[in-house]
């Protein structure tokens, strides 16, 4: 015997070398081996060559750079320099309550992204340690790590796949690769080649690195190992995309490139003012600092974040856990939902759906199966079986190696799914498979070969005869079978393709009668005389919640696919049966490979379901739609669903089945595997991203109206000249202005949070992913707030001011006024917020009382607010002094005014936004059913 030269052929990847359809000589002759093995010399020449077979892993970001990331913002820079030229201006207090600021927003971020990026480490764990590999002929355990292309492997039931095989030699051999294709049962193996052009789910002579033999064993030759294999070019796509900005996450940077652009362009012309209207050099420098310090809306991010995580709360309630915080806003702006099928869609199990006997038909759910005579749903058939489907459920169960176990209190199956599912019907129907068994016991067998195409027992008949019961795939059967006059093979063939059109796997069971004395099952036995008792047709139904849910989503106005790696007549049932698929066909992956981008985007566009795709095609069509303008959410279980669950702008992984790989790569996981969760989170983002702009209306006028207020008294304010020496006249301290930016909005705009949902939430459009933030609703919300506060907030300075002046001199007058000033800020704000519960509605008509937090933070920041006046310690770090009740009176009442002014504002709005509902309901303005999410006008 002698062992291949060294000098063989570097093995490619699948993708480029069709082993699949090469004949097993070929391969080993392609990859330079023997069906005895390699020899362990040219093993070890190998492993140098090609390497390890492990998947590489790549090291996420350090927490240095993730920590950076944090701080090279545009507006932490600002409030870095501000800090820094406060400390520098004597103004120590003041410049290190603005560096807590910034380090308080560093570390949300960082704690935020610091667990992510996991997904590339969870697929090395599909590889086993060790396999069994013949080297030289004899059989040797090796781990795995160490295989390469060329070793002939050894399979059995049981064993995780090593590495990308080309089967040499197999029995019976069962893989399941769900976790590959998303088929939902093991798909049957076999030496014989396949088309070139096959899709992985049909490369029936190749087994793949990472899937599971569930049923008998094989020989095969490796051909590709780590990163060469399919799991391996999973994990480079995996590589090469990119996790993507939210919708939210954009538009807060965009605000926040504006308002630090704003903010160095007004605190230099300020600056100038100063200087020209006689400030000193330090006091121009302290009043630009100030309104950065004002502008800068500080408490923003720790509200988003904090808003995100409540809503991440609400969402775990309703079963979708959320891995990555901005998910829960992307999945309000979600327009397309890209689905896999298997357990997401449907249940993960086979079942019967339909029963033919040549006198009867009957469907056991709706699946629309219809052929001639009548018929009969599965209630009644269950509730009481007619004398042929009872035949027919028998003789499924009978001849059939499954079974069904009690665990818990729930029924768990061993054996083939499909099998599994003729036992589940037979119970449904009440004939008690193990009382079955034991009265009609097996004697003999011949076991399903994928060779034969059926599986045989031999039973006692209980009348003192023995019975053959045959099942497997109908063309087989029925050759096997003898008919009545009337009732040919074409015709029950024709009744195949029915249930065949509806995406079934179908079963032809047929039975024989043999006398008692026959002792044993022989090949001849099988080869005719048989009685055809009937067809079982199953699938993998769908979930009932499912179909509520897609429903539910096109209400919202969300568009739902479905991918998958099954057939495509199983997919386009599923799909009609879940209102997916109207009117159109399954593209299939086999038509994707062959489009250019711009038919692929076209077909994205206007195809619903797309069947027996690969790992890539998923990843394709995820950035089409995304380069048509769409928001996408990918759900899905498998290994081969972890790169587009990456590549997605919101990946959703299944919990319970999903694997490790697509649980780290997806931004939720979903607690009971179930579409109808997928639907709720949605229901949930929308609602978290109406609360984020209430909260974004209630900040940003308090940041401009602070910056009105300094801006002012800059330009206009007196100039006092005390010991000779020139005093602005200031209405706010920066530390002051930041107690209202953190504090006080804070304390006030987290309650908004909570808020419950708005009745419309989904029945709206989903926003436009281009659609501002920053709407013209929110721009003239904050102008029309920002100019009353403003105005309260000075006039009360200047009242107090000038009646203190006289009776306490400049310093203490001073103090008090500009301590009036914040108190009449806060007290606007009080007062504002009850109208930003709801954007469009009254206070009174969402109800007082639907969100008791209000009222815990307005009285939280009533006994803050009462410190910040009293107490000694608070009016030696902010420069306050005590207020009389009158005063305090005063500046609720100016507080108050806000009250009526939106009232005006939200009453003239509410018309106008019925007006336009009405025009989009008569189809007056065609272009009104793009202007999306038109009940909210904030998005």
């Amino acid at each position: 015997m002698t062992s291949p030269q060294t000098d063989s052929p570097t093995v490619s990847p699948p993708g480029q070398r069709p082993w699949h359809a090469l004949p097993p000589e070929a391969v080993l002759d392609t990859v330079g081996s023997s069906p005895d093995g390699l020899s362990e010399s040219e093993a070890r020449a190998r492993l140098e060559r090609h390497g390890p077979n492990v998947l590489q892993r790549v090291s996420g970001e350090g927490p240095l750079k993730l920590l950076w990331r944090q701080v090279n913002s545009p507006l932490i820079w600002v409030l870095l320099a501000s800090a820094t030229l406060a400390i520098t201006l004597g103004k120590v207090t003041d410049g290190l309550i603005v560096l807590a600021v910034v380090v308080l927003n560093t570390l949300i971020g960082f704690v935020q992204e610091f667990r992510a990026g996991k997904a590339i480490e969870a697929l090395t764990q599909m590889v086993p340690e060790n396999a069994t590999t013949l080297r030289e002929g004899q059989k040797v355990t090796v781990p795995s790590a160490r295989l390469v292309p060329g070793d002939v492997v050894l399979l059995a039931s049981g064993d995780k796949v090593p590495a990308d095989v080309r089967l040499l030699a197999s029995r019976n051999l069962q893989v399941e690769e769900a976790a590959l294709t998303g088929e939902s049962v093991p798909s049957n193996k076999h030496v014989e080649p396949v088309e070139a052009d096959a899709g992985l789910g049909d490369r029936t002579s190749m087994a793949f690195g990472g899937t599971h033999v569930t049923y008998g064993t094989a020989t095969a030759v490796v051909v590709a190992t780590a990163g060469a294999t399919e799991l391996g070019r999973i994990s480079q796509l995996l590589h090469e995309t990119v996790d993507l900005q939210t919708p939210l996450t954009k538009a807060l940077a965009v605000i926040g490139r504006y308002i630090t652009l704003a903010i160095l362009v007004i605190s230099g012309v300020l600056l100038g003012v100063g200087l020209l209207r006689g400030y000193g050099v330090a006091d121009s420098l302290l009043a630009a600092l100030t309104l950065a310090v004002a502008a800068i809306p500080e408490g923003l991010p720790a509200i988003v974040t904090i808003a995100l995580a409540v809503g991440v709360q609400y969402m775990a309630g309703r079963r979708a856990i959320i891995r990555k915080l901005p998910a829960v806003e992307t999945l309000g702006s979600t327009t397309v939902i890209c689905s896999d099928k298997t357990g997401t869609l449907t249940r993960n199990e086979m079942t019967v759906q339909a029963l033919w006997t040549p006198s009867g038909a009957y469907a056991l759910s709706g699946v629309g199966y219809a052929p001639q005579g009548e018929l009969r749903r599965g209630e009644e058939l269950l509730a009481s079986p007619p004398e042929d489907a009872r035949a027919l459920l028998v003789a499924g169960a009978l001849c059939n190696d499954a079974a069904l176990q009690s665990k818990e209190g729930t029924w768990a199956l061993t054996g083939d799914p499909t099998e599994g599912a003729l036992i589940v019907a037979a119970e449904k129907a009440g004939l008690g498979v193990e009382e079955l068994r034991t009265r009609l016991a097996r004697v003999d067998a011949i076991p399903f070969e994928s060779e034969n195409q059926f599986m045989a027992t031999l039973h006692e008949d209980g009348q003192g005869g023995r019975s053959i019961f045959l099942k497997g795939a109908p063309e087989v059967v029925l050759r096997r079978c003898a008919f009545d006059e009337g009732l040919g093979a074409d015709a029950i063939l024709s009744e195949v393709e029915r249930l065949a059109s509806r995406g079934m796997r179908v079963l032809a069971v047929a039975s024989r009668s043999l006398p008692a004395s026959h002792p044993a099952l022989h090949s001849e036995d099988v080869t005719g005389g048989f009685r055809l008792l009937g067809l079982q047709g199953m699938i993998d139904p769908p979930r009932e919640e499912a179909i509520n849910a897609v429903q539910a989503c096109h209400t919202a106005g969300i568009t739902v696919k479905m991918i998958t790696g099954d057939h495509a007549k199983t997919a386009e049932a599923i799909g009609a049966q879940l209102g997916i698929l109207e009117g159109g066909r399954a593209v299939t992956g086999a038509e994707l490979a062959r489009m250019d981008e711009e038919k692929l985007r076209e077909a994205a566009r206007s195809s619903n379901v797309f069947a027996r795709v690969a790992p890539e095609h998923k990843l394709r069509l995820v950035r089409a739609l995304q380069k048509e303008g769409h928001v996408v959410a990918m759900t899905g279980d498998g290994v081969n669903d972890a790169p587009a669950l990456k590549q997605a702008n919101i990946g959703v992984a299944m919990g319970i089945t999903g694997t490790a790989v697509s649980k780290e790569a997806a931004d939720i996981i979903l607690t009971d595997d179930n579409f109808a969760s997928i639907a709720a989170a949605v229901e949930e983002g929308r609602r978290v991203y109406d609360n984020l702009i209430k909260s974004l209306a209630f900040v940003l006028p308090t940041n401009l109206g602070l910056a009105l207020i300094l801006v002012i008294g800059v330009a206009f304010f007196p100039i006092l000249t005390i010991a000779g020496e020139p005093h602005p006249l200031l209405a706010m301290l920066p530390s002051q202005i930041l107690w209202i930016n953190l504090v006080a909005t804070v304390a006030l705009a987290l309650p908004l949070a909570f808020e419950t949902r708005e009745p419309d939430v989904m029945k709206r459009l989903p926003r436009r992913p281009d659609e501002p933030v920053l709407s013209r609703f929110v721009v003239m919300r904050t102008l029309l707030v920002a100019a009353l506060m403003c105005a309260g907030a000075t006039g009360l300075f200047l009242y107090e001011y000038n009646a203190e002046l006289g009776r306490v001199g400049h310093e203490l007058a001073l103090r008090e006024a500009q301590t009036m000033a914040v108190t009449t800020v806060i007290m606007f704000q009080i007062f504002y917020l009850l109208n930003c519960r709801s954007l469009l509605d009254s206070v009174l008509r969402i109800g007082l009382f639907s969100n008791p937090f209000v009222y815990l933070g307005i009285g939280a920041l009533v006994v803050l607010q009462l410190a910040f006046i009293y107490l000694p310690f608070m009016q030696r770090v902010f420069g306050t002094a005590p207020l009389s009740l009158a005063a305090l009176g005063l500046c609720a009442l100016v507080g108050a005014s806000i009250l009526p002014v939106i009232s005006v504002e939200k009453w003239f709005r509410s018309r106008h936004a019925r007006r336009e509902r009405q025009e989009r309901q008569e189809g007056r303005d065609k272009r009104l059913p793009l202007r999306l999410n038109r009940r909210v006008p904030a998005g």
